[in-house]
């Protein structure tokens, strides 16, 4: 009985190691979609924790757009440009009763485009907009037509891309915005919920059983030695 007790336990945990490979695989898949960014106040980028239409900048802010393919806020590319709000709206002089906002608009590269399209060249611009305007408000005051899709979620900038909203790469999709990670660049809500890449609670579980299990079987097969 011992060689099958062995068997056995060699077999479950190398089970339990194939799963939890094949679940961080099965979820390898990204998603092409506008992130939406903020500037920390100097040279480099935040990923934003709300939406743009939720957002009301002061005046002076810095907001970014960036179009990639990306699985979640941790590998979301940021806008190549830095935020710089004296280079953006240098040209753009104040006004009573108005605010200004840079925007940075990063189209991002070809090999992130959907087919058949190509990737405009980055810009920036300078929002003059009224005291509580959004960033939603600010962008389309300078980069119509803007793109969303009916829940909320921003498309295109400029119309770019033509089509497609959210759709998933690289791995079977159910369809557009299916599974699209809480992002900044969603024109409602504040983001929350879980954005990782990893296995779930219940595929973890399952896992964690399996290698009791094995333990177990390791453990008895000792005993009749």
């Amino acid at each position: 009985m011992r060689r099958p007790l062995r068997t056995a336990a060699v077999l479950l945990l190398v089970g339990a190691v194939l799963a939890v490979l094949g679940a961080g695989s099965a979820q390898a898949a990204g998603y092409r979609y506008w992130s939406f960014w903020d500037s920390d106040g100097g040279k480099s980028w935040t990923y934003a924790t709300q939406g743009p239409s939720v957002v009301r900048p002061d005046d002076g802010a810095v907001q970014g757009f960036r179009f990639s393919v990306s699985a979640d806020s941790q590998d979301s590319a940021q806008p190549r440009r830095a935020p710089d709000f004296g280079a953006v709206c240098a040209d753009t002089p104040a006004k009573d009763g108005r605010k200004r906002i840079a925007l940075v608009i990063d189209p991002g590269t070809a090999a992130d485009a959907p087919d058949g399209e190509k990737p405009p060249a980055p810009r920036t611009a300078c929002a003059q907009v009224a005291p509580d305007a959004s960033t939603a408000e600010a962008l389309a005051s300078v980069a119509k037509p803007l793109r969303y899709d009916s829940s909320a979620m921003l498309c295109a900038i400029s119309g770019y891309p033509r089509s497609g909203c959210g759709e998933q790469v690289d791995g079977s999709s159910d369809g557009p915005d299916a599974g699209v990670p809480a992002t900044a660049s969603t024109a409602g809500a504040t983001a929350g919920g879980s954005e990782g890449g990893g296995p779930s609670v219940g595929v973890l579980a399952g896992v964690g059983a399996v290698l009791v299990l094995g333990v177990a079987a390791v453990l008895q097969a000792r005993r009749r030695r």
